[in-house]
């Protein structure tokens, strides 16, 4: 019988663990689309089953296209390890034609295949500095909502809220929002890079100055900034709103 380390993942595994594993065995995490027509992919994944009654491990080729999971049989693969035999697996799917490697489509704003691929998976929500700025202010004891519109009627969601406080705090990402520290102009389409980023600028000014005008007080934090130090700046300010709000 296959030893379990040859098919069974990692016990409490991350989704981006996972993703990371299927990204290695695969070459990259443009190797694993599935065309799926009209110039879109679908990102597959290989899943391992051993069968017991033939000491045997199969793999299959998993992805969802339109909302439904599909799955193609690939072949037994036997290595001795789960890692071997993903890659096993990646191997056989593309010699049949199952997957290919994700190209750019001619009408694509990105340079490369990778480029496109790393802005299509830039994180909108739940980033590892939203996260612990959120844990810090949670053990400051402040409670909030998360990912929300200040204004219903106004398409700016904020990441962290303050109802009660009408405070709003946005967490920056240092290259999408222009940075004056840790930014650094693209190289490549540098132009379309630069109307990008002058544009996600604008729309933060915007978006300051209509919920300001709407008596929200907007709190910028950057991803580089210490999340503590950033805590404490929201704590003062959501506190001394409600003490105002409480005494007028």
């Amino acid at each position: 019988m296959p030893p379990d380390r040859a098919w069974k993942p990692r016990a409490g595994g991350s989704r981006d663990a996972r993703a990371a594993e299927q990204d290695r065995a695969a070459g990259s995490r443009l190797a694993r689309a599935v065309d799926i027509g009209e110039g879109r992919y679908a990102r597959a994944s290989i899943a391992l089953r051993l069968y017991r009654s033939t000491r045997r491990i199969r793999a299959y080729l998993r992805w969802s296209q339109d909302g439904e999971t599909q799955e193609r049989y690939v072949g037994e693969v036997d290595a001795e390890t789960r890692a071997g035999n993903l890659a096993q697996a990646w191997k056989m799917a593309h010699a049949a034609g199952l997957v290919t490697t994700e190209t750019v489509p001619p009408d694509s704003w990105a340079t490369s295949a990778a480029s496109r691929a790393v802005m299509s998976a830039n994180k909108g929500r739940d980033t590892k500095p939203e996260k612990l700025l959120r844990s810090a202010l949670h053990r400051h004891g402040l409670r909030y909502r998360v990912g929300v519109r200040p204004i219903p009627d106004l398409r700016r969601t904020a990441d962290v809220v303050f109802t009660r406080a009408r405070v709003a705090v946005f967490v920056d990402g240092c290259y999408w929002h222009g940075c004056p520290e840790h930014h650094r102009p693209a190289k490549k389409g540098a132009a379309f890079w630069q109307d990008k980023i002058a544009g996600n600028q604008a729309r933060d000014a915007e978006t300051n100055k209509a919920l300001n005008n709407a008596g929200w007080h907007v709190i910028r934090v950057w991803e580089h900034e210490d999340p503590e130090q950033a805590a404490r700046i929201v704590v003062e300010a959501v506190r001394s709103r409600l003490i105002t709000s409480t005494t007028h």
